[in-house]
């Protein structure tokens, strides 16, 4: 890893997000034949300038530090685990925000889409379906599309999987992780996916329900994504709150219900 790494490094970034070398120039205040000269590994770029570069390219802080370091340069952003006591505070603060959800369902995601914690509410919703689709760890993609998770219940399951779909596209666009690209692979070889994608198409509406058949009854959710504000952790910059909300009154009264069922998961 060298001058040479990260200059190829940047100008795949720099291609992801479709943005020109004057374009990219123009927006850091660097002049284009400088940016040129980094790209080609001419000239080795400074901390500050692949700070600024990469602000402008809105890298994500996990590769921000991948090329930091190909430009031989330390990390800059620390990735502490989700228990460390230094992320208490936020930890503490999606935990009373999951909780106070309830009885609507909610998640804490990584960047993956991996569930790192749940409310009761998306624990009820989750009973049943097999183990081996559970993990460790519990997926929401794998969960939601598999045949026999919750793609079972679904009843809109093609736009549902329409809006999954080009969830993870964008995830992969934004990130470039091949562990993304692995369950993208994976989730479109499944034969109910594969079956309904030319009908799904990308014409996702801007808000689509999931709407979802349990025992006979009919619930129909939205969805919200809640993120950290201007993140300096790799962790924290990773995480993400989904929150289900009910997008009818019959939906909101079934989850009132569903919440104060004798046995419900803890």
């Amino acid at each position: 890893m060298g001058e040479a790494a990260v200059g190829v490094l940047l100008r795949q970034w720099r291609a992801r997000r479709r943005v020109s070398q004057l374009g990219l120039a123009l927006d850091v205040g660097v002049s284009a034949r400088h940016l040129s000269f980094v790209e080609s590994g001419r000239s080795r770029p400074s901390a500050e300038l692949l700070i600024a570069l990469t602000d402008g390219l809105n890298v994500p802080l996990r590769e921000r530090n991948t090329l930091l370091l190909a430009a031989g340069y330390a990390p800059r952003y620390p990735a502490h685990a989700l228990d460390d006591a230094a992320l208490r505070p936020a930890r503490e603060a999606v935990q009373r925000l999951l909780d106070a959800h309830d009885p609507y369902p909610g998640v804490l995601i990584d960047r993956c889409w991996n569930i790192l914690a749940a409310n009761a509410a998306a624990r009820t919703l989750m009973a049943g379906i097999p183990a081996e689709l559970l993990g460790p760890p519990t997926n929401v993609y794998r969960v939601c599309l598999h045949p026999d998770g919750l793609a079972a219940r679904t009843v809109n399951f093609e736009e549902w999987a329409s809006y999954l779909l080009a969830q993870l596209r964008r995830t992969i666009a934004v990130t470039g992780d091949s562990t993304v690209l692995a369950l993208d692979a994976e989730v479109r070889a499944y034969p109910n996916v594969a079956h309904g994608l030319d009908a799904a198409g990308d014409s996702a509406a801007l808000l689509v329900p999931l709407v979802l058949d349990v025992d006979g009854r009919r619930l129909s959710m939205f969805t919200t994504l809640t993120t950290f504000g201007m993140p300096l952790d790799v962790t924290l910059d990773e995480l993400a709150v989904e929150l289900f909300y009910p997008a009818d009154d019959v939906t909101a009264r079934l989850l009132r219900d569903m919440g104060e069922a004798p046995g419900r998961p803890g």
